[in-house]
């Protein structure tokens, strides 16, 4: 199996992957550096995966390195977590949460709700890509990630914390408080919800060195003056 290493150096990350006649999957763009015997190809998406990826903002092409050696993925501010699938084993992957798995990891798609797709500010079409084991799966995030497991009980996130939902849970978006002018008092008016049985991957503390570089780029509205 491909090994897969985080490497934390001069406040970035990285993820480092050995190869030993093996292949793995990338997001693409996401190339640092290759070392050894690896080469790259990119298969072409058939019409319907390429439509999917267009509606779904998602990328068209995730190119397949393969041999033996060693790749090396672009650096972050933010994190990676690494999450081994069993056999059947699924996840729906938020927006920009893949970054590289192996072979044996099977990449999929999954459409939201209409309306909770328009309310999330994603428009009527929103795929999400899904993942279905076995195998490692290398996903992106703003800071550190901890597990939530849920038993018949529901999750509620103020943006886009969750990373990553097992199939069995409803995600929907709701008011947190029983009328509209509550709601709007509280300046809470729709919040995430996730309710059933299942598993939750959440980011809801970016890493200090990309919060400032975000704040940074807040801060540098278009039309300022240098």
């Amino acid at each position: 199996m491909a090994r897969f290493e985080v490497l934390h150096e001069e406040g970035v990350r990285s993820v480092h992957i050995t190869l030993a006649d093996e292949a793995i999957r990338a997001e693409a763009g996401a190339l640092c550096t290759l070392e050894g015997e690896v080469r790259i190809e990119a298969p072409l998406p058939g019409p319907r995966a390429y439509l999917r990826a267009v509606l779904s903002d998602e990328a068209v092409f995730r190119p397949r390195y393969f041999g033996t050696g060693a790749v090396t993925l672009e650096s972050s501010l933010g994190g990676f977590h690494l999450l081994e699938l069993a056999a059947g084993e699924e996840w729906i992957l938020d927006k920009g949460s893949y970054w590289a798995s192996e072979e044996s990891v099977e990449l999929g798609v999954h459409r939201e709700p209409s309306w909770t797709s328009f309310w999330a500010g994603q428009g009527f079409v929103d795929y999400r890509t899904r993942v279905r084991g076995p195998g490692k799966v290398v996903l992106a995030s703003s800071g550190p990630v901890q597990e939530v497991v849920l038993e018949k009980d529901r999750y509620w996130a103020q943006g886009p914390y969750v990373i990553a939902r097992t199939p069995g849970l409803d995600y929907t978006l709701q008011r947190p408080t029983r009328s509209f002018l509550r709601s709007f008092t509280t300046r809470e008016r729709l919040i995430r919800s996730y309710q059933g049985t299942g598993r939750l991957l959440v980011s809801s503390t970016p890493y200090w060195r990309k919060l400032v570089a975000e704040r940074r780029l807040l801060d540098a509205a278009p039309g300022d003056v240098a």
